[in-house]
């Protein structure tokens, strides 16, 4: 069985060295909100239709998939997880896409730098940057989810149609 993992990077937040608060409840600035709601529309136009969509438990995270649930129609298909907040890898990703063996187009919303280094490890290597707003699709066969390819990487500008 093949499967497509579509990582999207959370969109632009507020800056880290600006926020006098707890990181997770760091949101969208107002600019990532509406370049979301661009993307979200770009997504819809390629026909991703996941299965489900899993996001980090962080602030931007949620409001990211929230955003694209809500324009690919599939917001009682969205679910939070822990594992995609800190230290998330390949094995999270393993263990997240087993709980869920019904997605075959499975959409995982989280953060840097764990995004790009599990992206290049399902790969084989190599170095992937994904951008804030960025949308990565890996095709992966078995369920440890080996062989992986990429098979694009697109930019938050060309999901807008900027």
């Amino acid at each position: 069985m093949t499967r497509r993992i579509y990582f999207l990077r959370h969109g632009k937040a507020a800056p880290r060295a600006a926020w006098e608060g707890d990181d997770g409840l760091r949101p969208l600035t107002p600019e990532g909100e509406a370049l979301m709601l661009r993307e979200a529309a770009g997504i819809r136009r390629l026909g991703v239709a996941p299965d489900a969509i899993v996001t980090s438990p962080l602030v931007r995270a949620r409001e990211t998939a929230a955003i694209v649930a809500e324009a690919l129609g599939v917001h009682d298909r969205l679910f939070e997880d822990a594992r995609l907040a800190h230290g998330f890898d390949a094995r999270c990703l393993e263990r997240i896409a087993a709980a869920r063996p019904e997605a075959t187009d499975l959409m995982v919303v989280g953060h840097e730098p764990e995004f790009s280094a599990t992206i290049a490890e399902l790969i084989g290597g190599g170095f992937v940057d994904i951008k804030k707003g960025g949308l990565a699709r890996v095709d992966v066969s078995g369920p440890g989810l080996e062989d992986g390819v990429l098979a694009w990487l697109l930019t938050p500008a060309l999901l807008a149609g900027e």
